[in-house]
């Protein structure tokens, strides 16, 4: 069952144990455009010393154009098609903080490499989070609607089911981005059974609720 992670105290010192038990695993976070994977993976790959990649960036760097430039040119079919070999590839080359888009996560096939090969942490937003965060960008193919935060409603009823099965849920909010790497981190320690060397500090409580 997926743990949602809690706010906690713990340091942010190296953790040799958490590190073991993820041995060669990507740490591979997935939710919706706006969410902070990339800032947030930014910064829990120096948490955690390891490496950081962005799935997106590398699906430009293979295509020769930017995600908008593959939408519009060959349309999205073909950009899942890619999203899919490029993410299989990268999660090759463990231990590391692999960001998503948006969409990745809902293929099948990906969501069982993810599982193989890695543990999934789904940055949870609110839709209200969402659409303030989004209107700052406009390089988001899927939001060129006449209606945009309702294209984000109707994509967020869509997903989030499936997101829900994600190893890790914690919930993406206008806090620091430190606190939102402690959760994640107490989360990973939850969910692989790795135990704090300070047995005081509190780490992600069970619960299966993503209300």
């Amino acid at each position: 069952m997926p743990e949602v992670a809690t706010n906690t105290a713990s340091d942010q010192e190296s953790d040799p144990a958490l590190a073991a038990a993820l041995g060669t695993r990507s740490v591979v976070l997935v939710g919706m455009m706006g969410a902070g994977k990339s800032s947030i993976g930014r910064r829990l790959s120096t948490r955690l010393s390891v490496g950081f990649v962005d799935a997106d960036d590398a699906i430009e760097e293979a295509a020769g154009m930017t995600i908008p430039e593959i939408f519009a040119t060959h349309g999205e079919p073909y950009f899942r098609s890619g999203e899919a070999r490029v993410i299989a590839r990268l999660l090759e080359n463990g231990p590391q903080v692999l960001a998503t888009g948006g969409g990745a996560f809902m293929s099948p096939d990906t969501r069982d490499l993810i599982r193989a090969r890695g543990i999934s942490v789904w940055l949870r937003a609110s839709a209200d989070v969402l659409a303030r965060r989004i209107r700052r960008r406009t390089d988001r193919p899927l939001l060129k609607t006449e209606d945009p935060v309702a294209t984000l409603r109707a994509l967020i009823d869509k997903r989030y089911p499936v997101y829900a099965g994600a190893d890790v849920t914690v919930e993406s909010r206008d806090v620091a981005h430190e606190i939102i790497v402690e959760e994640i981190v107490a989360g990973l320690r939850r969910r692989l059974d790795v135990q704090h060397s300070d047995p005081g500090t509190p780490v992600a409580s069970p619960s299966g609720d993503h209300s």
